[in-house]
């Protein structure tokens, strides 16, 4: 092979490095669009769980013993440095109940929203003397997250026709933190 030759090679080999990288990097712009209008969906889709759920939340609870009287969603604050967000919070005198929403509820939902449960107190002083309890809601359940969660003391909130339903046996005791 001449010189020349191997710098032809070469240049075509730079030329190709260089359409590799334009498309590499049209390709990413595609990922971050397409990751963006997802995140952008099942915001709203979960958004659109919680506005299932929180308005049919006293009637569910009082059913339950548990007369709530103030319901807020994406309840927020932050302590030290963190960060913590109730999807909806439901209160009265004696209890606290917080209330995780998601469109498609999994196993590991319910994990973090122990975890949620076990740190609220600190994170939400004012509510400190209250009984606290956790549900969980979903319009689709997966791997058992509804056993899950039954098994760990919280309510699970489903569908039932066209409302939100408790899906938990009327003998149900939720744990209290």
């Amino acid at each position: 092979m001449t010189t020349k030759e191997t710098e032809k090679s070469i240049q075509e080999i730079w030329n190709l490095f260089k359409e590799t990288d334009k498309g590499m990097e049209r390709l990413e712009k595609i990922v971050e669009n397409t990751s963006r209008a997802v995140y952008a969906l099942t915001g709203k889709w979960s958004r659109f769980v919680e506005g299932l759920i929180a308005p049919a939340v006293e009637r569910l609870f009082k059913e339950r013993g548990i007369d709530v009287d103030k319901v807020f969603q994406r309840v927020k604050t932050h302590r030290n440095g963190d960060e913590m967000e109730v999807d909806i919070l439901a209160i009265n005198g004696e209890y606290a109940v917080l209330i995780e929403a998601k469109s498609t509820l999994k196993i590991e939902d319910v994990k973090e929203h122990i975890e949620r449960l076990e740190k609220f107190k600190t994170f939400f002083p004012e509510y400190s003397k209250r009984k606290v309890v956790g549900a969980v809601g979903g319009i689709v359940i997966e791997e058992d997250s509804n056993k899950y969660a039954y098994r760990n003391g919280l309510f699970v909130i489903g569908e039932g026709g066209d409302t939100a339903v408790i899906l938990n046996d009327k003998g149900f005791k939720p744990k209290v933190w």
